[in-house]
């Protein structure tokens, strides 16, 4: 039987996909309305009055340039061990000692899908100090590997199917995406609950780099 995602977990995409659609029609604007406002430059709340994030994220415009973490940025528990794609069991730990990006997805997931271009994109770019690690919350490792070749997805996709630990020791997480950006030292300095632009990802990943 084929498996389906929870209800509130499909509820809680839905409403992501409708802030989606408008998300990626302004990522533009609103990525030059923050540049603006860190610079100091009035014409930002001229141009566009009451821009805002579509999505909640950690950073916002008032935030110091340059600033890596978060000034309340804790450990990242990484001491999970979760199936990949190919069947082989893979430690979150593994990765320590490099950049990495976790993103909470779902191949029935529209913003998802957006994101993952740009994801793909950035681990070529900086793939030896950079890993993105795509957890698949609750597809089957038949649909997230057809999802997998369709995008040419680069990193490593990890399995979540029935591992709500994993989602619960980052949560609490209401909707996908939700991305975790944890630093060499283990830290998760940056989250993105919701779609988010791929110029606010590489800034935070070469902050961190």
């Amino acid at each position: 039987m084929e498996h389906q995602p929870s209800s509130k977990v499909r509820f809680a995409a839905f409403a992501a996909t409708v802030i989606a659609l408008l998300a990626i029609s302004v990522p533009f604007v609103w990525q030059h309305d923050v540049e603006a406002e860190r610079s100091g430059s009035p014409e930002a709340t001229l141009a566009v009055p009451g821009m805002a994030p579509l999505a909640s994220h950690s950073d916002d415009a008032t935030e110091e340039q340059g600033a890596a973490c978060d000034a309340d940025a804790k450990p990242a528990n990484m001491d999970f061990t979760i199936k990949h794609l190919d069947g082989k069991d893979v430690k979150l730990s593994d990765y320590k000692g490099k950049v990495v990006l976790l993103n909470f997805w779902a191949t029935w997931c529209g913003p998802c899908k957006a994101e993952i271009p740009g994801f793909v994109e950035l681990q070529e770019k900086y793939k030896n100090d950079l890993v993105i690690v795509g957890y698949s919350v609750d597809d089957t490792a038949e649909k997230a590997a057809a999802f997998a070749t369709e995008y040419k997805i680069n990193y490593p996709v990890l399995l979540g199917l029935g591992r709500e630990d994993v989602q619960d020791a980052y949560g609490p997480i209401w909707g996908i995406p939700a991305s975790f950006l944890i630093s060499k030292d283990g830290k998760v300095c940056k989250k993105h609950m919701g779609i988010a632009p791929k110029a606010v990802f590489e800034k935070e990943i070469k902050a961190l780099l």
